[in-house]
């Protein structure tokens, strides 16, 4: 049985990645959506394994509701970002300081 603290490594592992992929890269879009995937991917891997380790189904549950928010937060997302891409043609940050509201 792969013990608690590995599953807990690798979630710090991958927020860290996910973390530093949302500050060092400031400008593509894409790549800031696909950091904050990876963030809520590393914190339902601990909500897992918590769930496991306590023999409790709840965790698992929260994994269900955040999995459910991130995939419409990913269509919504993508869906701004084509919106932003035909009418700017570029999906640089930096170009998408002046939109009107």
């Amino acid at each position: 049985m792969i013990p608690l603290s590995n599953y807990l490594i690798l979630g710090a592992i991958l927020f860290a990645i996910s973390v530093v992929g949302i500050f060092l890269n400031r400008k593509n879009l894409v790549v800031i959506l696909m950091s904050i995937e990876l963030l809520l991917l590393a914190a339902n891997m601990n909500f897992v394994a918590f769930s496991h380790y306590l023999g409790d189904a709840a965790g698992q549950v929260f994994v269900f509701f955040i999995l459910t928010v991130a995939a419409a937060e990913s269509a919504i997302g993508l869906a701004i970002l084509i919106i932003v891409f035909r009418n700017r043609m570029s999906i640089n940050v930096e170009d998408l300081d002046e939109l009107k509201g």
